[in-house]
């Protein structure tokens, strides 16, 4: 006996439940959701748990943004063995987009297990397993919906995706490029192109299509965090944070955001900030993989190491794209703290995951000291070997410097050279630079700030004796210093601080502007200073500043706070700029990637550090040497604490074992106790360092 229900309306009239669901889809696609919703309710009044009455009601919540109760409406449907297929695939589809990924594989495969033509149900099937990093049975999914729908933009749009996190990016590109050639207002191919471009260095392009997503549809959220991701990648982090705080202005818990938002904040050392942005990702999403990544991210920053390696375990372990970072943030973090074996099991473990992942074999290597048979060095060239590699320009590139590093270890020369020459042409292209620009400013900057300027202001500035800058070019011995100060009780080691060179940016025609300036400025540029390091380690007597950067800017140190101390730290010339020349470095070090360019910046900075050594007073600016650091640790450690006006303390020649976190290119060097092998390192491979040679004016052979 069929059932019937009864509809309200001027004469009455009997319905089936079927003539029911029927008129309530019409309704519904006619746009008269109020009629659609009734007759739904009806229909369950009747016979509780009707799955077509749950699923349209569930498709209904879902198109007014109420998501939970979509899928919980979903849910009750697919409960009733006579629930469709196509049901399933939604339920699975909801499940996705609320990270519940594992549930939703399950219902996409009851989904294709009930139809197996039902090509949506494959399509939703094949982008959760791409999610869950599933790759090669995500492709198989989505091929098999692409050859029944071969001009489905959509499906090529997945299909892309797929492929490139399988590393396939050429093929990636080309289903996006196709997908673009079928619908050229698709939005979904413009902005992930726009995140491939970026990634390749391509940044022009990658910003158009960005753009073009952004026009085709508003609301498209993927769109406004690739092209952050895109300025981000430039160092450009206002325009990062401006596409984030778009996109939250109309979607204020957008996880991925936030949490995209929280990583720029980090890169910006506004880290209060940072943390809240990131606290209220995870708190949005708790599952998200990018939200758990960028709360250990901050946490690492803010120096909670414990707490950051929670976020990361959640981060790793669960399924999405962040996983393989939350894996490499985790061996790098233990890296920073000191402890060599637990970083060393973490990369093997990563790498036994994902053994195609080169941000952890160039982590890996910075880790190693290889030797020629060393089964780590045959792996990494195994991956750069492998003939069908389809390596994002910035993986072979970190790849390269990483088999330089491991040659260069090995003493081959050659190979070596091979490789880190190619490495750092690959990133010299990436940017522009002005050597010329570069030795006016230091010019500028020498002689604006004269030893008449300095005169005339003398004591002016803030009155405060707290700050130690440690300076000099990097991979000088600054972080060895850092750390051998930083092992004093009374000294807290802040590492490399933008602060100083963020006051000095907010100047209005700087350098120049400096010579307008009177006491009661110079003053508040140094109050400013003070005010943001205040909240580092309140106890302690001192806090170093270790941005090598800052020797540049030596003397105005001296004129805005004339109690800090400056430790100006050398180290051979060559054996300073081949360190150099084999980092890939994570902040702007523009002149590093060509040996020329690198030998005329130490020129230019051995010019300035000339001037400062003959303006400032011997109470400001105190120059050790690497060198002698080496030869002598508690002579010079004593001579830097008597600068300090510091007593003794004998930590200073433990500085291996002192617990702080140190993130530099060197944060594996101080944490073995001094060696003199870095010493006249270059002098091997003199035929390969005939530029730096040259520029440095050093062409004879020593």
């Amino acid at each position: 006996m069929r059932s019937h229900i009864h509809q309200t309306v001027p004469n009455p009239s009997l319905l089936t439940i079927d003539e029911a669901l029927r008129q309530a889809h019409a309704h519904w696609v006619a746009g008269q959701a109020a009629q659609a919703e009734t007759l739904c309710r009806r229909v369950l009044a009747v016979e509780a748990g009707q799955p077509d009455a749950l699923h349209l009601l569930g498709l209904m919540a879902y198109a007014y943004g109420r998501l939970p109760e979509a899928l919980d409406l979903l849910r009750q449907a697919c409960a009733s063995p006579r629930a469709k297929a196509a049901c399933a695939s939604d339920c699975a589809e909801l499940c996705r987009q609320q990270g519940l990924l594992e549930e939703g594989e399950a219902a996409a495969r009851r989904a294709v297990t009930q139809s197996p033509h039902l090509m949506a149900a494959w399509n939703n099937l094949g982008i959760i397993l791409q999610e869950m990093g599933h790759y090669a049975e995500s492709r198989v999914c989505l091929e098999k919906v692409h050859a029944h729908e071969p001009h489905n933009a959509e499906v090529l749009n997945n299909l892309a995706n797929t492929c490139l996190r399988a590393g396939e990016a050429t093929q990636a590109e080309r289903y996006w490029r196709e997908a673009l050639a079928l619908k050229p207002d698709a939005a979904k191919p413009h902005s992930n192109l726009a995140k491939l471009l970026g990634e390749r260095g391509q940044y022009e392009e990658a910003l158009h299509h960005g753009r073009c997503a952004i026009d085709r549809d508003p609301s498209l959220a993927d769109a406004y965090v690739n092209l952050a991701a895109i300025e981000t990648e430039r160092k450009r982090f206002p325009e990062a944070l401006a596409w984030l705080d778009a996109l939250l202005a109309v979607h204020a818990n957008h996880a991925v955001a936030l949490a995209a938002r929280a990583l720029v904040l980090e890169e910006l050392e506004r880290l209060d900030e940072a943390l809240a942005s990131a606290q209220r990702a995870v708190a949005v999403r708790p599952d998200n993989t990018e939200a758990q990544y960028a709360l250990g991210r901050v946490l690492q920053a803010l120096g909670r190491p414990m707490e950051a390696l929670a976020a990361y375990e959640q981060a790793a372990t669960r399924p999405g794209t962040k996983a393989e970072d939350a894996w490499a943030a985790r061996a790098v973090l233990f890296m920073e703290q000191g402890e060599k074996v637990r970083a060393q099991e973490t990369f093997e473990h990563a790498l036994a995951l994902f053994p195609h992942s080169i941000k952890l074999w160039y982590s890996r290597a910075d880790l190693t000291t290889f030797r020629a048979d060393d089964p780590i060095l045959t792996r990494m060239q195994a991956v750069f070997d492998e003939e069908d590699a389809d390596l994002l320009p910035k993986d072979r590139m970190a790849l390269h410097f990483a088999l330089g590093k491991a040659y260069l270890d090995t003493g081959d020369s050659a190979r070596a050279f091979w490789h880190l020459d190619r490495g750092n042409a690959q990133k010299r292209a990436t940017f522009a630079y002005d050597a010329d620009a570069t030795s006016r400013t230091m010019a500028e900057i020498a002689e604006t700030v004269s030893a008449a300027f300095l005169a005339r202001h003398r004591g002016q500035g803030f009155p405060s004796t707290r700050p130690v800058f440690v300076v000099g070019m990097p991979r000088s011995g600054t972080t060895l210093t850092e750390q051998i100060l930083a092992s004093h009780h009374a000294v807290h080691g802040a590492g490399e601080l933008i602060h100083l060179q963020q006051i000095l940016s907010e100047i209005p025609g700087y350098p120049q502007a400096i010579q307008e300036a009177g006491a009661e400025t110079l003053r508040a540029w140094g109050a400013a200073y003070c005010d943001r390091i205040a909240s580092l380690a309140p106890a302690a007597r001192h806090v170093v500043d270790k941005m090598p950067a800052n020797f540049l800017h030596a003397g105005v140190i001296h004129a805005i706070l004339p109690g800090a101390r400056i430790i100006h730290v050398r180290r051979d010339p060559v054996d300073t700029c081949l360190s150099c020349y084999t980092k890939l470095f994570s902040g702007e070090q523009r002149f590093s990637y060509d040996q020329t360019e690198l030998g005329r910046f130490y020129q230019d900075y051995e010019r300035v550090m000339a001037h400062w050594r003959a303006v400032l007073p011997p109470t400001c600016l105190l120059e050790v040497d690497y060198e002698e650091i080496v030869a002598d640790l508690e002579g010079q450690a004593r001579r830097m604490l008597a600068f300090l006006d510091l007593d003794w303390d004998p930590a200073c020649l433990n500085f291996q074992k002192t617990p702080r976190r140190v993130r530099t290119a060197s944060v594996n060097q101080v944490r073995e106790p001094l060696y003199k092998r870095a010493i006249g390192r270059w002098r091997p491979h003199q035929a390969q360092l005939r530029p730096l040679l040259a520029a440095l004016g050093r062409e004879e052979a020593e």
